[in-house]
């Protein structure tokens, strides 16, 4: 029993220190997901005869190369199609408040007329404050030299602890391995097995299915000639971490900008068309072939942990929330497994077992 309260004060404590040390952790755990990412990729180099030192320098350069590239070609790309949708919001406001309201005016017989007009008059007059904002965000900013040089400081330090926990990740967890107590190492051998099935699954099955979605949006409504094709199209394969949302963002926003910039209902089949096509890559090929059906998280449960993370914890919980979330799934499932063979859930049926196996 003292054995156990000691093991409880140190999840108490490891929690607390969690806790006191969030702001500077973001960056650590940050490596972390990218080292567990490119380990698999090291191994594999490292068994055609690599050493360890070139098969992380390779698989570092990889995505140093990936990342400078999406920086280079998205970040501006991306960047001035949000400025350009920012602009076009005050006549987008115009537009639906004399065309769309009318029509749902005539359907519905409710008058919106008035908060839309409140909708569009407030943004206008912040949008008359924006040079005012800026200023006092930059003066804010320079008077906060320090909190600056301290991002900056962490967002150096990504690279610099990926590289060394990537190249000291077999080792790590060997020791791990090494130190669980003896009594315990089968289950958690076990545990962990399937933690690593359900988080590869996730991590790098769920990334190539959102990038694989947002090429195939933007690239469909690019052809349609849409405007801010390349935003709504990463943007809508980004929310379908959560099942369907994806969807039903991209439809949805794809939809109001195509009959604002079109003045016509017809390009709403080709939104439609395209962001089909996607569902049937991700249903009858992405699915199949880099998730299938080890992950089992319910879209309710991706939405709650990922609140719940940021919440509790800001970014990092954001950052963390699904991977844990996919672990505590594991270790439900399992003690849900010891509970139906325990005698809390059927005596009468453990008693039979031990009598059959006399």
């Amino acid at each position: 029993m003292r054995r156990q309260w000691w093991l409880v004060l140190g999840l108490v404590g490891l929690i607390w220190l969690f806790v006191s040390l969030q702001p500077i952790l973001t960056p650590f755990f940050i490596s972390m997901i990218l080292a567990y990412l490119g380990d698999p990729l090291a191994d594999r180099l490292e068994a055609r005869g690599l050493s360890r030192r070139l098969s992380v320098s390779l698989v570092f350069l990889l995505l140093s190369v990936i990342l400078l590239l999406a920086l280079l070609l998205l970040v501006p790309v991306l960047g001035r199609q949000l400025g350009q949708l920012i602009e076009s919001l005050p006549a987008m406001l115009n537009w639906v408040q004399a065309t769309v309201v009318p029509w749902i005016q005539s359907l519905t017989g409710q008058d919106f007329s008035t908060d839309i007009d409140a909708l569009r008059q407030a943004l206008m007059s912040n949008w008359k404050e924006t040079g005012t904002f800026a200023a006092t965000l930059l003066a804010q900013v320079s008077r906060s030299g320090l909190a600056v040089v301290a991002w900056i400081g962490n967002l150096a330090l990504i690279p610099v602890v990926t590289f060394y926990l990537l190249l000291d990740w077999d080792r790590l967890t060997a020791k791990l391995h090494g130190s669980l107590p003896r009594q315990w190492e089968p289950a958690a051998v076990h545990l962990a097995r399937e933690c690593d099935e359900v988080l590869s699954a996730f991590l790098r099955g769920q990334l190539i299915v959102m990038l694989c979605l947002g090429i195939i949006y933007a690239l469909g409504l690019t052809v349609l000639g849409l405007r801010f094709a390349l935003l709504i199209g990463l943007l809508s394969g980004l929310v379908s971490i959560v099942p369907y949302l994806g969807v039903i963002v991209g439809i949805s926003v794809a939809g109001i900008v195509a009959i604002f910039q079109f003045d016509s209902w017809l390009p709403l089949l080709g939104v439609g068309a395209v962001f089909a096509v996607g569902q049937l890559v991700e249903s009858l090929v992405l699915q199949p072939k880099l998730l299938g059906d080890k992950i089992g998280l319910h879209p309710v449960a991706v939405i709650f942990a990922v609140l719940a993370g940021g919440q509790l914890f800001g970014f990092t919980g954001v950052l963390l929330a699904l991977p844990v979330a996919a672990v505590i799934m594991v270790v439900l499932r399992y003690l849900h497994e010891h509970y139906k063979n325990s005698t809390l859930y059927d005596a009468h049926g453990t008693e039979r077992q031990d009598e059959e196996a006399s």
